[in-house]
């Protein structure tokens, strides 16, 4: 059955998206007496306030309605300066652990303002911010580019083109590069007469790929006609993933990663009948954070230490697992365009 695209994933491109299981499988841990709050910094004033206050709903529904004082919410306005006070208020609120901020400028500020005992998970997707200190919760280039060059590499595709532009075309074709050294997969040039157009595209060989992976879906579907013509394999590494279905018959049989859209479903219902509008996957991300936060305090404590005590399963965004430079390995789905419709190929890996 072709999936909803309501209840696919909808992504801002320069951010950084069960049913409800909390009644049963969390209310033990309410009970308990909870000393430190977690803090969840998200915008609720400036440009991105309607999306700040659908992740603080979010995290109010994998909240419960028992632990309300569990966790505080502060606004950053959407900006550095707003998100350091917001970290600082947190601090005197006895805040164990920040979730958020949103945006990537936002997130060395917050870090250095919560110090070393106090960890913070950012919503956003940019792989770089493990440098800061940060813990990346987003979905990253690498995340999904591994996940569908492995699906891909298990099917025969041994020569690989990449294309993309700006800063998420960037981090796809490093991401690939990586994954083709430990997949033994060739990056050759990307094949067409107007190959300028994907700067970033990989050059390394001069044959015919196998397949192509693009970071931008409008690029792949101009391609598309050509690269189908050619017998080329289509794989896309999108930041986003609610696209109309005359895009997505525009590129009929490409594969590419993403969240099970199962997992995801059961939370956007359960938003969605609470809220009335279906949520994005970030918001997905807020719900996920206090999921984490509370099965930290189900193991032994919510610091460092607990982060990268174990994976955490049954997000709707899928199992994450932290390692120690503030990356993280996440278990994704592998979807097929089919009948212009996103469609599961291979479950996520355990």
């Amino acid at each position: 059955m072709p999936l909803d695209r309501r209840q696919v994933l909808r992504s801002a491109p320069y951010f950084a998206a069960t049913p409800l299981l909390l009644a049963s499988s969390w209310a033990p841990l309410f009970a308990a007496k909870i000393e430190f709050p977690a803090a969840l910094l998200v915008p609720k004033t400036g440009v991105h306030a309607a999306l700040g206050r659908s992740m603080e709903r979010a995290a109010m529904l994998a909240q419960g309605t028992t632990g309300a004082k569990q966790l505080l919410v502060f606004d950053t306005m959407g900006t550095p300066a707003g998100a350091i006070a917001a970290t600082r208020a947190a601090l005197r609120a006895k805040a164990r652990i920040v979730l958020g901020p949103l945006l990537a400028g936002e997130v060395p500020g917050v870090v250095g303002a919560a110090g070393k005992a106090v960890p913070v998970l950012a919503f956003s997707n940019d792989a770089a911010l493990r440098e800061s200190g940060a813990f990346v919760l987003g979905i990253t280039a690498a995340q999904s580019v591994t996940a569908v060059m492995r699906y891909a590499a298990g099917r025969g595709i041994r020569r690989l083109a990449v294309g993309g532009t700006g800063a998420w075309g960037a981090q796809v074709a490093a991401a690939a590069h990586d994954a083709a050294r430990a997949l033994n997969v060739e990056i050759v040039a990307m094949p067409g007469e107007n190959p300028a157009q994907l700067p970033h595209m990989s050059s390394a060989g001069d044959g015919q790929p196998d397949a192509v992976l693009m970071a931008d879906i409008a690029a792949l579907a101009e391609f598309a006609p050509m690269l189908k013509d050619q017998g080329i394999q289509m794989l896309g590494a999108f930041s986003g993933l609610d696209f109309p279905s005359d895009t997505l018959r525009n590129i009929e049989g490409t594969w590419l990663a993403a969240p099970d859209p199962a997992g995801f479903a059961g939370f956007a219902h359960a938003f969605e009948d609470r809220n009335g509008s279906p949520p994005g996957i970030i918001t997905a991300l807020a719900y996920d954070a206090v999921q984490i936060v509370q099965q930290m305090r189900a193991i032994g404590g919510v610091d460092r230490s607990g982060l990268l005590a174990a994976p955490f399963p049954g997000g709707a965004c899928g199992t994450v697992r932290f390692r120690e430079d503030g990356s993280a390995a996440r278990s994704l789905a592998i979807l097929a365009v089919t009948n212009a419709a996103l469609h599961v190929i291979a479950p996520p890996a355990p």
